[in-house]
């Protein structure tokens, strides 16, 4: 029997996951050695601690054992929030990674947001009003604001750090996202993407 594919998959989980106040980012799913691995990325303006997580990945594993869609196939469920390397494609991503340095690309033709500065360039996030966005450039040397539109950005990753920021740098950001880990704090933070790992659900559909 075929694996059901990850939109089929969304679509059953989805009202689970918003029901419990989180954001369904994404579904993953793989196969090997005869086994399926599922992947539930979810977020929310909230830490999302491990109770939380725990609790919806029990029923997160009920539904798709009453879908049956993975018939005799075992699987392995894990329900995750995003990790390091996320892109930033919606407005929640930008209010929820202040504070975090990002690599931005902006789209082509799109002219610069300061004199000098390149299509694609290292920023810290701060405040997301309307459309735009604010960043902040120069690093801890010379920390200055400038602002983006979204609809300029053709992409944005929140990156790996492992030093704190500048004092400056980050009172210009407007601080950390409530909820969120520490800038800086990637070292203790890099299993972030895999905070459910221990709590996965395994079952088999017979």
């Amino acid at each position: 029997m075929p694996m059901p594919t990850e939109e089929r998959v969304s679509r059953l989980v989805a009202g689970l996951v918003e029901d419990r106040g989180f954001d369904l980012e994404g579904v993953e799913i793989s196969a090997a050695g005869g086994q399926a691995r599922v992947r539930v990325i979810v977020d929310s303006d909230d830490a999302a601690d491990l109770d939380r997580i725990a609790e919806l990945s029990t029923r997160l594993s009920d539904r798709l054992d009453e879908a049956d869609d993975f018939g005799s196939t075992r699987y392995l469920l894990e329900v995750t929030t995003p990790g390091i390397g996320r892109p930033l494609t919606a407005e929640r991503h930008w209010r929820r990674a202040r504070g975090r340095k990002v690599r931005v690309t902006l789209r082509p033709e799109t002219p610069a947001p300061e004199p000098g500065c390149p299509p694609q360039f290292e920023a810290r996030v701060g405040a997301l009003a309307g459309d735009a966005v604010t960043l902040i450039v120069g690093g801890k040397r010379a920390p200055h604001p400038v602002i983006v539109a979204l609809r300029d950005i053709a992409n944005a990753v929140v990156e790996v750090e492992f030093s704190p920021p500048g004092a400056r740098e980050l009172e210009l950001a407007g601080g950390v996202a409530p909820g969120r880990p520490p800038a800086g704090a990637d070292a203790a933070e890099t299993a972030e993407g895999t905070v459910a790992a221990s709590d996965s659900i395994e079952g088999t559909m017979e």
